[in-house]
């Protein structure tokens, strides 16, 4: 397979499972997947397909960090390919954490799903939003004393 290739595939793998994550919360399927590492074990294939042509910049790129090393390591198509693909698959694993709090601690789907796009696309934010939310929602269940897991069902 190309880098390109591999590249499309890395999130193509992860799809179906955001959108069970995102379009079927509470479903049995669904929160088996999120209990998962599986679902990332694919995406993962794909980094090493891509970082193993290219590991000794990899390596030099992240053993001895600086900001020169990871440009000439994303110069290269496997290189970029490579830490993608490990962004998805990370990314994934956020998510499925995410939504596996959001359920016990009883947030309504619909506010997650936008968190959970969010992750998608630029996790380092939804992280921190969901954070906040989380500690908001453990203050609340503190002060309140309301079972938290009565309001997870969709």
């Amino acid at each position: 397979m190309t880098e390109h290739t591999l590249f499309t595939l890395a999130f193509t793998l992860a799809a179906p499972f955001w959108a069970l994550l995102i379009l079927a919360p509470g479903r049995r399927l669904t929160d088996r997947i999120a209990a998962s590492p599986l679902p990332m074990v694919p995406v993962i294939g794909v980094y090493l397909a891509l970082a193993v042509p290219v590991f000794p910049q990899l390596w030099a790129a992240v053993s001895r960090p600086d900001l020169a090393g990871f440009q000439e390591l994303l110069a290269l198509g496997g290189g970029a390919g490579a830490i993608w693909a490990q962004l998805i698959a990370w990314d994934l694993f956020l998510g499925q954490w995410m939504y596996r709090e959001a359920r016990a601690l009883g947030i309504h789907p619909l506010v997650m799903a936008p968190l959970l796009v969010l992750t998608i696309l630029l996790s380092p934010i939804s992280v921190l939003l969901f954070l906040a939310l989380r500690g908001a929602v453990r203050l609340r269940v503190r002060r309140t004393g309301t079972p938290a897991a009565a309001a997870a069902r969709p």
